[in-house]
């Protein structure tokens, strides 16, 4: 009876059982918190992973609006090079404008210059004329005669004069005729002339450089 009481206790329990369970209460209790301290690095190592990522993914982001931010200060102009541009534009502007201005000034100074030309030799045309016929009346031995000899020279050289000046006579008889210098006032029936062909002419006509300053009045032959 000794002996059994010996490994029992007051409870009548006996002491190694029950210290087992207690040791094993110990070790699971060791073992999950050894589990939860694991899974805490690693959920702390997984979160950081997650961090980094999203980080890497911003980064790039931070990067592209960097870029762009970059261009489009870069595409922006300043408002002083957009008032240099402007400028510059507005004053080719201007010089173009004058440039056409000049060009039309000369031309209407050369077209008034021609007008007033034109205007002249139509007034000293019928000079010549009357020249051309007074000597045209004058007999062989008056034409030998000072006087006579006289009119000639100045005819001829009023004649050159106006030549230096680009006035010139327009060729008509022996010519097929051309309304652009030749004013037809007469047909004749003329078989030595072909058709359409200036048969004689009546007055001369006169052209100032490219201009015809009066027409040719003619006799065209039919």
């Amino acid at each position: 009876m000794a002996e059994e009481n010996k490994n029992v206790n007051p409870a009548g329990e006996d002491v190694k059982e029950n210290a087992e369970p207690i040791a094993g209460e110990d070790t699971a209790e060791a073992e999950k918190t050894a589990t939860e301290d694991e899974k805490v690095p690693e959920a702390e190592k997984e979160k950081s992973e997650e961090e980094t990522e999203k980080d890497s993914k911003e980064e790039p982001k931070e990067e592209e609006k960097e870029k762009k931010s970059f261009f489009g200060k870069k595409n922006k102009k300043d408002k002083k090079d957009e008032q240099i541009e402007e400028l510059t534009d507005r004053l080719k502007r201007q010089m173009a404008e004058f440039d056409n201005f000049r060009k039309r000034t000369e031309k209407e100074k050369s077209a008034m210059f021609e007008v007033g030309a034109k205007s002249v030799i139509e007034k000293m045309l019928p000079v010549i004329d009357n020249f051309e016929r007074g000597l045209a009346t004058l007999s062989e031995e008056e034409k030998e005669q000072p006087f006579a000899q006289g009119m000639d020279k100045i005819y001829r050289q009023l004649l050159a004069s106006l030549e230096e000046l680009g006035v010139k006579a327009i060729e008509a008889e022996g010519n097929e005729f051309d309304p652009n210098f030749h004013n037809a006032v007469m047909h004749v029936d003329d078989e030595q002339y072909g058709e359409n062909v200036v048969a004689e002419e009546l007055q001369k006509g006169y052209m100032y450089r490219d201009s015809v300053v009066r027409h040719s009045m003619v006799k065209v032959a039919n």
